[in-house]
This record gives C-alpha cells, sequence and structure tokens, in this order.
C-alpha cells in the first residue's frame, strides 16, 4: 500500500473514530454503519482523483460532488433525477429534512429517535468533517490541521451528551488522530529514503534508526492521552475535565437530569411500559399510614410552547435546613407532617431529588441544590441519586373541595405565566376545554370536570402501544383518538386548564409504590407519572389525576361532584399494564433516570402516529445488515471457527472402512485440541495412551470423562496399529463428555478464552504460513535456473 492511500484510510478512520462520540446523542447507532461505506466512497472518490492526477482543488470538487451525490442516493432519492442528480425538488426535501431535525434536537430528550432529520444531521455532518479531514490530511498533506474539524465534531458530540462515558469516546478520537499524525510521519520519512519501522537486521547489527521515530511517536501519544486523562483528575480546582461526568452546571451531571433543554419526556416511555423486565428504584419508609397520596415529586414543567412542555430555566441556591413555606398555602389549610426515608437503587442515577410535595425539608449527603419556585432539589457537578440514602419531611396537605371553590384569583403575574399558551395552539382545545367545564361556577368545579372527563366520562383508554405524536396538533390528535397514557392525559389536562384561565404545570415523579411486607414501600421503574398541578390561591399548587386507572384520584374531588362515579381499579384498560400501581415509566432512554424529567415526556401529549419518511430502501438496510454481520464476525471468527471444526470433525460418519478410520483420528484431534484450548497443550511425542493418561491427569478428569478419554486412545490405536481396525462406536459422544468435564474443572475466565479465544485457532495461521511456503516453494521450481555454457570436449 502506497503512503498517500495510507493516509487516505488513516483519515477515513479518523472520521469514524471521532464520530462515534456523537452515539450517546440518538437511540439507535444504525447511522454509524451506514455512514461506514458512505465515507468509504468519500475517501475512494478522492483517491482515483489524486491517482488521475487532478489538481487539488478539482480533487476536493470530486468528492464534494460525489458526497452529494450520496446523501441524494440515501435521503432524497425519490427527489431526484434518476435517483442520483439532486435537483430543486431534492434541495427542498434536504432544507424539510434541515428544519425537521434542527426542531427534533430541541424537542428530544438525549437519546433522542433516529428520525430523519436528525439522521441526515449527523450522517451529513460526519461527511463534511471526513471531507475536510481528507482535504487537509491527504490532499493537502497535512495531518496535523486535520485535527480541528476532528476536535470540533468531538466537541459538539461532547458538549451535548455530557455523559458518563465521555471518556471513551475522547480517547477513541484521540487514537484515531494520532493514528493519522503517525501515517504522515511515517510517508513523509518514507520519501528520504527511510522505511518508518525498520528493515531487516542482521545479526549483531544496531538496531535501524527507522525504528525510534515509530517507537518515539507512539510513546509521545501514549503520554498526551494520558495526561488528557490524568491531569483533570489531579487537579480538583477544574470542573468539567473529561473525567467529570457531571459537566459544570447544576444538573447536567450524568445526562440524566433536566438540565434545562427543551426535552422530550415521552420519546420512549411506552416501550418502557410495555417490558417485562420492572426494575426497583426506590425503597421508602414512611410515617403515614396512608400511602394513597405518597407521589413522589421530581420535578415540575411549566414551560409551554404548544408542543412542549419543559421545565423553565431557574435560579438555584444552597439547600435550606427548613424550606419556605409552600407558594399560596393559607394557614386555613388542614395539614399535618410525614416523615419519608428513601433509598434509591445503586442503578438509579437521576440528576432531580425524588421527594413527596410539598416537602419542607431534607437531609442528605452530597452536592446538592435547591430550586425555590418548583421546590426541587437538583445535584451539583455531577450529583446523582445512585444508591443514595436520604430522609424527606414533607406536608400532608388535606384541603376541602368549599376551599377551592371559593379560592380568590391568584396573583397576576402568576396568573400571567402560568396560564400563557402559544398561538399555535389549535384552537379545538379551549373549545373542547369549554364544552366539557360548561355551567360550572369555579375554577375548581372547571378543574373537577377537567379531571372526570379524561378518567371517566370521555371514553379515553389508557393504552400503551399509542404512537408517539409531536407537533402543534398533538393534543388535538389525542382529544380525537382519545388513546394515550399519563403523559398524554396530564399534558393536555393542564394545557385546557390554561385556556380555561386556571395557572398550570405539570410534574412528573412517581405514583404510589407497592407496600412490602417488612413494612417498606416499594416504588418501581412502572411507577414513573406524570400528572397536572393546578394553582389555587390559598391552597397552592394542587394536585389532579385524569389518566384513566393509574394514581388515585384525590379525596377533595369527590366531594362536590356527586354525579361523577370514579374509575375502577380493578378494571384494566385496553392495552394497559397489570403492574400494581401503574404509570408510565421511562422508556430506554429514561430507563435509568426512569422520568428523567425530560426524558420521559414528550412534546404536548401527543398521539399522532409518526409519519414515515423516505429513509433507505431495503438496499440499504442488507448492507447495513451485511456490515453489521462482518463487525461482528470479526471479533467472534475464533469461535466461529471452532465450531466450525468442531461439527465437521465430531459429526462426520463414513461408511466404508477408511472413512471410519478418519473419522476416528479427526474425533482424536478434536480431543486434544479442546484439552488445549482449556489449558492443556499437545505433546506429539506421546503414544495415544500416553496421551489420554496426560490429559486426564491434568485435567483433573472425573472417572467417567477419564474413561471416555481412554476409550478414545484405544479406538486410535487401533487405527494406528491394528491389522484389521475395529470400528469404534460412541467416540464423538465420549469427546463431547470429556469437553464437559474439562469445563467444570478450570475458571470461569478460561471457560471464556477457550470458547471466545481458543488457543487451537492458532492452527489456522500455522495453516497459512504451510500453504504460502508451499506457493513460494512450487513458484521456485516453476522458475527457470540460470542457464550454464556448455564445455567444448578437447
Amino acid at each position: 500500500m502506497s503512503g498517500r492511500a495510507r493516509l487516505a484510510l488513516c483519515a477515513a478512520a479518523a472520521t469514524l473514530m471521532a464520530s462515534c462520540a456523537l452515539l450517546p446523542l440518538v437511540a439507535e447507532p444504525t447511522w454509524l454503519l451506514q455512514l461506514v461505506p458512505l465515507l468509504a466512497v468519500q475517501s475512494g472518490v478522492g483517491a482515483a482523483a489524486r491517482r488521475v492526477p487532478l489538481g487539488r482543488p478539482l480533487t476536493v470538487v470530486a468528492q464534494a460532488l460525489a458526497t452529494l451525490v450520496l446523501l441524494t442516493l440515501v435521503f432524497a432519492r425519490e427527489h431526484a433525477i434518476i435517483g442520483l442528480v439532486p435537483g430543486p425538488d431534492a434541495f427542498r426535501h434536504f432544507a424539510d429534512l434541515l428544519q425537521q431535525g434542527s426542531n427534533d434536537v430541541g424537542e428530544y430528550a438525549i437519546p433522542a429517535p433516529l428520525t430523519e432529520g436528525i439522521k441526515l444531521m449527523l450522517i451529513g455532518g460526519a461527511l463534511v468533517i471526513g471531507l475536510l479531514v481528507d482535504t487537509l490530511a491527504v490532499t493537502f498533506r497535512s495531518a496535523a490541521p486535520a485535527g480541528l474539524p476532528l476536535l470540533a465534531l468531538y466537541s459538539v458530540a461532547a458538549g451535548l451528551s455530557q455523559g458518563a462515558a465521555d471518556w471513551l469516546w475522547f480517547l477513541v478520537a484521540a487514537a484515531g488522530y494520532l493514528m493519522l499524525l503517525l501515517a504522515e510521519g511515517r510517508d513523509r520519512l518514507a520519501q528520504w529514503g527511510r522505511v518508518f519501522g525498520g528493515a531487516p537486521r542482521s545479526p549483531g547489527s544496531p538496531e535501524d534508526g527507522a525504528v525510534a521515530p515509530v517507537r518515539t511517536g507512539r510513546r509521545i501519544g501514549a503520554v498526551a492521552l494520558g495526561v488528557a486523562l490524568m491531569v483533570p483528575l489531579a487537579l480538583p480546582a477544574m470542573q468539567g475535565g473529561l473525567l467529570d461526568a457531571a459537566g459544570t452546571g447544576v444538573g447536567a451531571g450524568s445526562g440524566e437530569g433536566l438540565g434545562g433543554g427543551a426535552v422530550n419526556l415521552l420519546v420512549a416511555l411506552r416501550d418502557n411500559l410495555n417490558t417485562d423486565n420492572d426494575r426497583q428504584v426506590l425503597t421508602l419508609r414512611t410515617s403515614t399510614n396512608d400511602i394513597s397520596d405518597l407521589y413522589l415529586r421530581i420535578a415540575s414543567l411549566d414551560d409551554f410552547d404548544g408542543t412542549t412542555w419543559k421545565p423553565a430555566q431557574r435560579r438555584v441556591v444552597g439547600v435550606p435546613d427548613r424550606f419556605p413555606t409552600p407558594l399560596g398555602l393559607g394557614a386555613d389549610i388542614k395539614r399535618g407532617t410525614v416523615t419519608t426515608t428513601v433509598t434509591a437503587a445503586d442503578w438509579y442515577a437521576q440528576d432531580w431529588l425524588p421527594m413527596p410535595y410539598p416537602p419542607s425539608g431534607v437531609k442528605i449527603g452530597g452536592r446538592w441544590r435547591y430550586e425555590p419556585v418548583g421546590m426541587a432539589v437538583v445535584g451539583d457537578h455531577g450529583q446523582t441519586t445512585r444508591g443514595a440514602a436520604y430522609q424527606v419531611t414533607s406536608l400532608d396537605l388535606r384541603p376541602t373541595a368549599q376551599q377551592l371553590s371559593t379560592a380568590p384569583e391568584p396573583p397576576a403575574a402568576l396568573k400571567r405565566e402560568y396560564t400563557e399558551v402559544p398561538s399555535s395552539l389549535p384552537k379545538v382545545v379551549a373549545k373542547t376545554a369549554e364544552e366539557i367545564t360548561a355551567g360550572a361556577r369555579s375554577h375548581y368545579e372547571e378543574a373537577v370536570k377537567l379531571q372526570d372527563y379524561f378518567a371517566v366520562t370521555g371514553g379515553f383508554q389508557y393504552d400503551t402501544q399509542v404512537e408517539v405524536g409531536r407537533g402543534p396538533d398533538a393534543i388535538a390528535n389525542f382529544l380525537k383518538k382519545k388513546e394515550g397514557f399519563c403523559v398524554h392525559f396530564s399534558f393536555a389536562m393542564a394545557a385546557m386548564a390554561r385556556t380555561l384561565g386556571i395557572p398550570a404545570r405539570v410534574a412528573v415523579g412517581f405514583a404510589p409504590g407497592t407496600p412490602q411486607a417488612d413494612g417498606t414501600v416499594a416504588v418501581s421503574q412502572k411507577d414513573a407519572h406524570a400528572w397536572p398541578e393546578l394553582y389555587f390561591e390559598g391552597v397552592g399548587w394542587t394536585r389532579f389525576e385524569p389518566t384513566p386507572t393509574r394514581g388515585t384520584t384525590p379525596s377533595y374531588t369527590q366531594s362536590d361532584t356527586p354525579g361523577t362515579s370514579l374509575p375502577d381499579q380493578d378494571l384494566p384498560s385496553h392495552h394497559s399494564s397489570t403492574a400494581p400501581s401503574a404509570a408510565p415509566s421511562a422508556s430506554e432512554s429514561c430507563t435509568p433516570e426512569l422520568v428523567k424529567v425530560q426524558g420521559c415526556d414528550t412534546a404536548s401529549a401527543a398521539a399522532v402516529p409518526s409519519d414515515g419518511g423516505g429513509g433507505p430502501g431495503p438496499g440499504w438496510y442488507l448492507l447495513i445488515g451485511l456490515a453489521a454481520l462482518v463487525v461482528l464476525a470479526l471479533p467472534l471468527s475464533p469461535l466461529l471457527w471452532r465450531l466450525r471444526v468442531r461439527s465437521a470433525r465430531l459429526g462426520g460418519h463414513a461408511r466404508t472402512e477408511q472413512g471410519a478410520a478418519g473419522h476416528t483420528l479427526a474425533v482424536w484431534r478434536e480431543l486434544t485440541d479442546s484439552a488445549w484450548d482449556h489449558g492443556i497443550p499437545p505433546d506429539e511425542s506421546l503414544t495415544p495412551r500416553r496421551a489420554a493418561a496426560r490429559i486426564v491427569g491434568l485435567g483433573r478428569l472425573d472417572p467417567a470423562a477419564g474413561a471416555a478419554v481412554h476409550r478414545v486412545a484405544d479406538a486410535v490405536e487401533q487405527v494406528l496399529y491394528a491389522p484389521r481396525p475395529r470400528p469404534a462406536a460412541g467416540v464423538a459422544e465420549d469427546v463431547r463428555r470429556v469437553v464437559e468435564g474439562l469445563r467444570g474443572t478450570v475458571s470461569t475466565g478460561t471457560r471464556l478464552r477457550a470458547l471466545f479465544l481458543p488457543r487451537s485457532s492458532v492452527r489456522v495461521l500455522w495453516a497459512v504460513a504451510d500453504r504460502w511456503s508451499a506457493l513460494r516453494a512450487r513458484a521456485a521450481a516453476a522458475r527457470p535456473g540460470p542457464s550454464r555454457p556448455s564445455q567444448q570436449q578437447g
């Protein structure tokens, strides 16, 4: 391979390795498999243009045109001329996809679903970076500046993901860049007449000087990576280092909290509700005997733009010893005090602290901050709930229907902020709210009518199979289809309450858990929940429960509504989960943090089926599948080869005497190779009987397996030494019995190595070397030797 070709290959590999940093941003990694052939074609076009040769500017133009054609083929072939040449329709389609991708980035939580718009941004961005790297490193032969686009790609990914494995992606990207630098250095030294890597040395000769730059470059690269990874750990004052999973802001932690961006809490909630793997999240010990109102609130979503509910950016302060009185709570509201001790599971890493609402104090160790408006506690600089144990003191408020119905108007500033709805909200939402609440004499009665409409009288079904929808028409579609789960119901009721002039927001957390025999309460993934909170002056933020068959209906919504019947909690609704305290839990993206307060619900409660875009066709999926098989086959090739060889050796049976003898010898080879895989190397100098005794002794085999070894050895001796060998039956089963015996006597590490990296697989290399030697020998024998001059006779 020429130096220029090697450099092009390393440039493409460096781009691909840096692109791996984008993997945590989306839920599906298939885009990276699709990027591989596209990047290979882009690099190949550049290599072909340089070989022609074309001028440097023309080479870049050729690669850019090839990149455009590739993107057209994948994303806009239905809008292109003959499926390849982009025209006005194709460019308009690209613009639409980019706009969609921009909206999706602002709407969805990390990891986001792989929509067509997001996929175009990922693949297109990586190809642009790949073109810049190839241009700088290969076309203009300057690899060092090529690190800038690679750094930009990594920085964007790291800045968005803020995940705990950022150091791994940095290591991968940095290794790709160092590989590119070493390839360029090797190419430059080769041009000076020195082979980068050294030439064969004669005995006693000093080491070739060309080897030194290679080793020096590798050592410098290793030291640089070590310094980049370890210096942030050695300097505690530096926040946001490579290994600081928290980032530098409150709530940014591991990327599982709210952070403050427009995140979609509904993204994958449905998938988690339909899973059978329901893990316990929290364990509670509480002083109250009635846990029906023991909702654990994580955070509130109070910013509604017509498409998405999200938490507004708020100032945080140090956690006070005693929390202030909740906003709007009057002295005449009956109340009690509840003390709850919470223990979080070791795997549950949430930036926001689940607490009963309203909290009046919390005792917890670690770096935590207090957000006064939502009365929430949030982790600072990577602090999460993983394995945390804390005690929360909260108020048990018991307002009456009379107090709620006679509540005065809230302060003007609060009402203005929490009743704001965007102009893009469909008019049918407000119209439906007015129809439902017709005849109500107060905001309280309007709220009860809305709750009963969703939970009882409106004909809604709790359905975990509903497709996730988005956009300004999401709530309208939900009202039309009447199917959804807690996020849909809470988002719709809060939006409709706002149109009626009732201050409203959405709370996310956990519904009451399940009492256990030891007096504790278990809160699981399927208890994750979302519910609306409406504000009433003199009472404060008040919980309502519009989701049918989920959670508990507040007692203060039952007193003045004699005409309504409560939902039958024992009657499962359409497609509902049978979990005890069912409630939509976070999906694959939300699972670790469950209701990652912006990772469990999405843009407005939407139940609109997603429209499939013009994605790749069957050919591309086949190509991606083949690429995935190749990627999997490489590390599994020793295992696959060993399984194939074992099957051929033990499965063969021949009717002829010669075939039976060959089968016996193959079985013996399988026995010795299996012993070798489990740590007993073969000794070709021993007879079969002595070799069998050695395997039995070193393998510490039990009598049954030892007898099987000796039976196989006897069969081999029959084949080798008997004048008329007797066919041996059952030798293949004996070998299988011996293999099981060997597995039972070795450590787990040895068993895994015997399975995935068997020592006997070195025979493949030996066979290749033998065939290569034989081929060279035949070639040398076929080459005519030098002719000798004939001697004349005197």
